[in-house]
């Protein structure tokens, strides 16, 4: 199982790209969470409230996800994190049938 961590400007958008991915069927399940950021950017350190997305999904729908969220995502460079994940198998069947 692969989990893709993405960062977002705030809730509305996360939602709109969870949507997206999940109408697509590239991903199973998405758990939206609100975050405090801290990060270099144009030479400063940036603070904002974000929210992130954990989207759950397969090995080999990770570059679609990862183009589908670039397309329509706000920020100039997003984060777009794949990170392997074991399962319960339970679990791992049930999002193996609902991505495409």
């Amino acid at each position: 199982m692969t989990l893709v961590y993405i960062t977002c400007k705030d809730e509305k958008e996360a939602e709109k790209i969870s949507m997206h991915l999940l109408k697509k069927r590239l991903i199973a399940c998405a758990n939206i969470f609100p975050i405090k950021s801290m990060y270099w950017w144009s030479s400063k350190i940036a603070k904002h409230s974000e929210s992130v997305i954990i989207a759950k999904t397969s090995n080999r729908n990770f570059k679609k996800v990862e183009n589908e969220v670039k397309k329509m995502h706000s920020y100039e460079i997003p984060c777009i994190l794949k990170l392997n994940a074991a399962a319960n198998s339970d679990y791992e069947a049930w999002a193996k049938k609902e991505i495409m």
